[in-house]
């Protein structure tokens, strides 16, 4: 069976107020996760958060406008947001990999096939759960832009993984004006100037962030989904077609 690939973000996995990680949160989401696994379905999770677990360790009160501080933040953050979710993951009988990634990895022919291979001999451990995260210690292109969506978007393809969930802090996508989400978008072109501004505190990307990679997903033939990762329970529902979220057809190769 093909991967469903979910990506979580900085804004799901910490407290707005003062950047530490949510405990309950994080629950939720493994939880989620474990349901899937559970059905049958092989996962694969894109975690942000090492920067602000980084930040709450370092007892800084806002996320560092300079990358080397970021950088520092990262480095104590990931090794203790893995063991976070080593230990969550346990208690359903799961094990987990870390896979730390840069952009490198995807341009360079070599490294990207390495990277294929690693990841098909994980699926071969249905108890175990890769998670990716950007290397943010050294990935000082990433760090300035945001780009674990993107980076979601591009393991997806590497894959060939049957679905995409972005989570988020919302529903879904709403249109200007509107409090209501869209429930199904069969052209990602026609929503482009739908991302809204503004972003967590403590995080780095925003609705503009998913949106171009929502379109890259949905180019490669694969479908996606913004949801919301404070409900993560509604995963099993998402991934069989159901789910209150903003789902976005795939496009179908050309002929």
């Amino acid at each position: 069976m093909k991967h469903t690939v979910v990506k979580v973000g900085t804004g799901v996995l910490t407290r707005d107020s003062d950047g530490q990680l949510d405990g309950a949160s994080l629950v939720r989401l493994v939880t989620g996760l474990a349901d899937l696994v559970a059905s049958g379905q092989p996962c694969i999770l894109v975690s942000s958060g090492a920067v602000g677990a980084g930040i709450s360790e370092l007892g800084l009160d806002s996320y560092p406008n300079d990358v080397p501080s970021r950088q520092a933040c990262a480095a104590v953050g990931q090794s203790r947001l893995m063991h976070i979710y080593q230990n969550l993951f346990g208690n359903f009988g799961l094990r987990v990999a870390q896979v730390l990634l840069t952009a490198d990895d995807f341009r360079d022919d070599a490294r990207r096939a390495r990277l294929s291979d690693t990841l098909t001999r994980l699926s071969q451990f249905p108890d175990v759960i890769p998670i990716i995260n950007e290397n943010d210690s050294v990935a000082v292109e990433e760090l300035s832009v945001g780009d674990n969506d993107m980076l979601s978007a591009r393991v997806a393809n590497l894959v060939g993984a049957r679905l995409l969930v972005l989570l988020s802090n919302i529903d879904g996508l709403m249109p200007p004006e509107s409090d209501q989400i869209i429930e199904y978008v069969n052209d990602v072109e026609s929503v482009l100037d739908y991302a809204r501004a503004g972003k967590g505190r403590f995080s780095i990307g925003g609705m503009a962030s998913k949106l171009k990679a929502v379109k890259y997903a949905v180019d490669s033939g694969i479908e996606t989904v913004i949801a919301n990762g404070r409900k993560p329970s509604h995963l099993l529902d998402i991934s069989e077609g159901q789910g209150y979220c903003t789902r976005f057809a795939a496009r179908k190769p050309k002929a």
